[in-house]
């Protein structure tokens, strides 16, 4: 057993005892911010009410290569389905069991690992740039006073990161397949649509929002919003909700409700999305009201120094060429791209996250810490 694969199990083991439920970091970020203080770096917490963040950084000098990740995780479920309590980190068959084990404990304590021994041979052969990691208690839950409150911080300080990793579990099939090096963005409308309630009977004394609203969910649902491009696929726009009536059989409802969601590609903005949606709701002279709420707008780091030199890192040390994604549900890159030059999502397999049972794959740690250190120094080397 290698030091890196013995002290990132270990600290796998740690973080996956801490019950850090969101918000709470369950003493995570106390821990982590005492081992990277050790090796020189200068941690600072940027906490905002229950939100737990950590903003540790070594070096001044260009260019900075920020790790990031949350400690916060999901809630187990019921426990009487987990084979092992969740939060007592077991070992069975070449897996590490325990809720976060694959989101995103695993990739955290891979990053400090990597960390750790980037600082102690910075200055000699380490490379001249600098290096930070960022952890928020806030990623599960509403991401408000998270990544978002730390990149606004930084923003304000006149801090730029020129390359970003951050640790969510992108392999689907085997470790290191794939990188995700954008995310579509999110957008979420709320529909209300008025109509007339009456007596089913006598339907001309009334006006049906069922009926009037049919058509245009019609068209909506048959529009072509974009073709997408090379890296993104299609804008889609998905109803995930409807709702109307008392729920009596004999009453033509007032109001009827739809929730829908666009999952946007790079060929489309936010405000495009939104008049197109008003258009086809005014063309049907509809009486409605909208409400948007935008979660995040798509980012993507084409093929450059980032997405290079990781796919270089992943093939050295795990024999796989990993496959470009821009698949999937937000993550707190949306964020971090405000201020990263460059955001690429990497870590260990997807399969588990979320489910009874959590786990990773004991095997991965030790790859999983040297592809992020190589990374690191590989960005170091082009400045």
């Amino acid at each position: 057993m290698t030091d890196i694969h013995a002290e990132t199990l270990r600290l796998a083991r740690q973080l996956i005892a801490c019950r850090s439920l969101t918000p709470a970091d369950g003493g995570s970020l106390g821990l982590l911010a005492a081992r990277l203080s050790s090796v020189g770096f200068v941690c600072e917490r940027i906490d905002r009410g229950p939100v737990s963040n950590l903003w540790a950084r070594l070096g001044s000098t260009a260019p900075l290569v920020c790790l990031a990740g949350h400690v916060d995780v999901v809630p187990t479920g019921p426990l009487d389905e987990w084979t092992s309590e969740p939060f007592t980190p077991t070992e069975r068959d070449g897996l590490l069991y325990g809720r976060g084990a694959a989101d995103m404990k695993a990739s955290v304590a891979a990053m400090i690992t990597a960390a750790e021994r980037v600082a102690r041979a910075r200055g000699s052969k380490g490379g001249a740039g600098s290096i930070a990691i960022l952890l928020t208690s806030d990623e599960e839950g509403d991401a408000v006073d998270g990544t978002s409150a730390v990149v606004s911080t930084l923003q304000a300080r006149g801090e730029t990161i020129e390359a970003c990793i951050v640790g969510e579990p992108t392999s689907t099939e085997r470790f290191g397949d794939t990188i995700k090096n954008g995310r579509r963005g999110s957008l979420n409308g709320r529909l209300r649509v008025v109509g007339q309630q009456c007596h089913i009977a006598y339907p001309e004394r009334g006006r049906n929002p069922i009926h009037d609203a049919a058509p245009a969910l019609d068209a909506l649902i048959a529009t072509e919003w974009d073709r997408g491009n090379d890296y993104f696929q299609p804008t889609s726009f998905q109803i995930s909700n409807i709702h109307a009536g008392t729920g009596a059989s004999n009453i033509i409802p007032g109001t009827l409700e739809v929730a829908f969601n666009f999952r946007f590609s790079s060929e489309s903005s936010a405000s495009a999305l939104q008049a197109r949606v008003g258009e086809v709701l005014d063309r049907h002279r509809l009486q409605y009201e909208l409400q948007w709420t935008l979660i995040g707008e798509p980012f993507l780091t084409p093929r450059g120094p980032l997405v290079d030199g990781l796919a270089a890192a992943v093939h050295a040390v795990a024999g796989v060429r990993p496959t470009l994604s821009t698949s999937g549900g937000t993550s707190d890159g949306r964020f971090l791209a405000k201020l990263a030059r460059e955001v690429v999502e990497f870590g260990p397999l997807n399969e588990s996250i979320h489910k009874i049972d959590e786990h990773v794959r004991v095997a991965d740690l030790e790859p999983l810490s040297a592809i992020y250190e190589r990374t690191v120094r590989a960005i170091w080397s082009r400045a």
